[in-house]
């Protein structure tokens, strides 16, 4: 099998690889033809099936593995693949671990670190509030990525990087005293987890439909207020860790509800962003040669970023 990862242009293709996602298109002579993109644990590519045959769209179905011939071509300078033919592998014979990229560090360690974030906490309520929640949906919450396409979207990424959250958010809460650290932990170990609900799950990730038409950003605000009240929980604790919820994303134009009103919004908002972005230069620089440029970001304004010799 020939990893994603290693494809390259002119290359002919035999593999088993995971239908991520495809859709139907007609060209413009009005023959029809299939995208399909496809993944394994080290990347996407995109396909084209120019001739469609019966049974097409359920062989090439999203979450299917399928055993994918065909050639890989370059086109606007975009790598992609010439599908000839495609069979359904039986479920029975695939490992999904070899399709859906891991977290960059072993579950278990992180599995370790949140129990002892947790542990941490010398707040009662917070410590009460939080552990019930992280326990509610602890299953999801170590499985599930953070995102469809963009930063940390990978097996464990909704965990991963509430973990490297609190990592940074236990030095910034270091260095300026005044913050309430237990809140600041609090809020970045449950930014995140109404994407449990909000995305589908690791495997050819898709939003649901309540993910859709709330987002995760009102999902967990939600549950705060759900498990507070059922744990007879009342006053400034969750509603100030309801607020951090709503404004992480900074502002209404980034999808939050309500601007940082304390400084522990403020500065799990700024943590947020920092995290996010650097793990999404991260994967863009990754496939960048040193003394080239990434391909443009378009959650950087369509910038592109050099990599440096020395790096």
């Amino acid at each position: 099998m020939i990893l994603v990862k290693d494809i390259a242009d002119g290359m002919h293709v035999r593999g088993e690889y995971l239908v991520n996602s495809l859709i139907q298109g007609v060209s413009n002579a009005g023959k029809k033809y299939l995208t399909i993109v496809l993944q394994d644990k080290t990347g996407t590519i995109d396909g084209k099936k120019w001739e469609i045959e019966d049974g097409d769209l359920e062989v090439f179905a999203p979450r299917h593995v399928v055993y994918v011939e065909g050639e890989a071509n370059l086109f606007k300078n975009t790598l992609q693949l010439k599908i000839l033919s495609g069979t359904e592998v039986p479920a029975s014979s695939v490992n999904l671990d070899n399709f859906v990229a891991p977290a960059p560090v072993a579950k278990d360690v992180l599995v370790k670190k949140l129990d002892g974030y947790l542990a941490s906490l010398k707040d009662g309520e917070l410590k009460t509030l939080v552990t019930a929640i992280i326990a509610k949906y602890r299953d999801r919450f170590l499985d599930w990525p953070a995102a469809v396409r963009n930063h940390h979207a990978f097996r464990s990424g909704v965990l991963y990087h509430s973990l490297s959250m609190a990592d940074l958010a236990e030095q910034v809460a270091k260095l300026y005293p005044t913050l309430d650290r237990d809140m600041l932990i609090s809020g970045c170990l449950l930014h995140d987890l109404g994407k449990c609900i909000e995305l589908s799950g690791p495997v050819a990730t898709e939003y649901t439909l309540e993910g859709k038409l709330l987002g995760h950003i009102n999902i967990m605000a939600d549950i705060i207020r759900e498990e507070a009240t059922a744990l007879g929980i009342k006053g400034e604790t969750p509603d100030l860790l309801e607020h951090m919820i709503l404004a992480h994303h900074g502002k209404p134009d980034f999808g939050s509800p309500v601007l940082p009103l304390t400084r522990e919004a403020m500065a799990l908002s700024m943590i947020d962003d920092f995290d996010a972005k650097m793990n999404m230069l991260d994967k863009a620089l990754e496939g960048t040669k040193p003394g080239n440029w990434t391909e443009r970001i378009f959650a950087f304004d369509n910038r592109s970023f050099y990599k440096p010799k020395r790096s």
